[in-house]
């Protein structure tokens, strides 16, 4: 019962974990930003859920339809105004990482501190469809298989995308070499400012659907941008369904450990990243370069 217990909630906070990786994926994979502010947005849609359910009686699968378009006009106007300048002046792949970890890392503050003059430091919640279902013996929330529902079928369109549409060959094109996406006629900075606007609205839907059953405040961000760049980095960097497996693993890992010592989930997730890196250091479906 214990291990069917453990697999099951390990399955669910996998995929879980896997939908709020996916966006960073996209924005480090394929437009190469380092987003550090990731986790605050993701923290920003959790709030926005929460005004939105309190407030207007608004449920978060709802809200979505609102957050999606807006995330994603946000996140483009940031790419356009923030970064867009940081790609022209980079020499290199390497300085326009480090350029683009210093000016998010600015944002993360940014974010956070206008979380925290309209909100404060006080945890929020809300209760939204935590209704004890029962699967092979076990319980588990609603909520939670909502949540993972999303993640899956969000990882399944966008790698359908990705692998059957000209648009998606070209954004795959872009993530391998974008110089060389841009000999073939690839328009590389249009392709880099959809996957990061793309990569914003798809932190949102994580935070608005992750609200549903986590405690928040304001300045945890950090933690959700800590495991997002595990994820994408065991995954493969800019490998969607690299996202999904590296997020299963980790939520299986994180439930099979908590049943020994809850206070070594910390732990087990970086030594699952050191071993990763260890032995395949592009990550498990990562491509090598030459």
């Amino acid at each position: 019962m214990f291990f069917l217990d453990a697999l099951l909630t390990g399955l669910v906070l996998g995929g879980i974990y896997a939908l709020i990786a996916l966006g960073l994926t996209l924005q480090y994979g394929v437009a190469r930003i380092m987003n550090l502010s990731y986790g605050e947005f993701l923290i920003a849609a959790a709030f926005g859920a929460y005004v939105l359910f309190s407030g207007f009686s608004v449920n978060p699968v709802f809200g979505l339809l609102a957050a999606l378009p807006i995330a994603f006009a946000i996140n483009w106007l940031l790419f356009q105004l923030m970064l867009v300048p940081l790609l022209h002046r980079a020499k290199d792949q390497a300085a326009l990482e480090v350029d683009s970890i210093l000016v998010t890392f600015g944002l993360l503050f940014v974010v956070q501190g206008v979380l925290l003059i309209v909100f404060g430091g006080q945890y929020y919640s809300y209760t939204y469809l935590s209704i004890p279902i029962t699967i092979a013996g076990s319980t588990v929330a609603l909520n939670k298989l909502v949540a993972c529902a999303f993640a899956v079928g969000i990882a399944c369109i966008l790698s359908l995308v990705l692998t059957r549409t000209r648009s998606g060959t070209a954004i795959r094109a872009v993530a391998v070499d974008p110089i060389a996406a841009q000999l073939v006629g690839i328009n590389v900075a249009l392709a880099a400012a959809f996957a990061f606007a793309l990569g914003g609205a798809l932190v949102a839907a994580a935070g608005m659907l992750v609200s549903m059953f986590i405690t928040f405040n304001a300045v945890m961000g950090v933690v959700f941008t800590l495991k997002a760049l595990i994820i994408v980095i065991m995954g493969g960097v800019g490998n969607v369904f690299g996202a999904l497996v590296a997020g299963l693993i980790l939520g299986l890992a994180e439930a099979f450990v908590t049943l020994f010592d809850p206070g070594l989930t910390l732990a087990v997730n970086f030594l699952l990243f050191l071993i990763v890196l260890l032995i395949r250091p592009t990550g498990l479906f990562g491509r090598r370069t030459r």
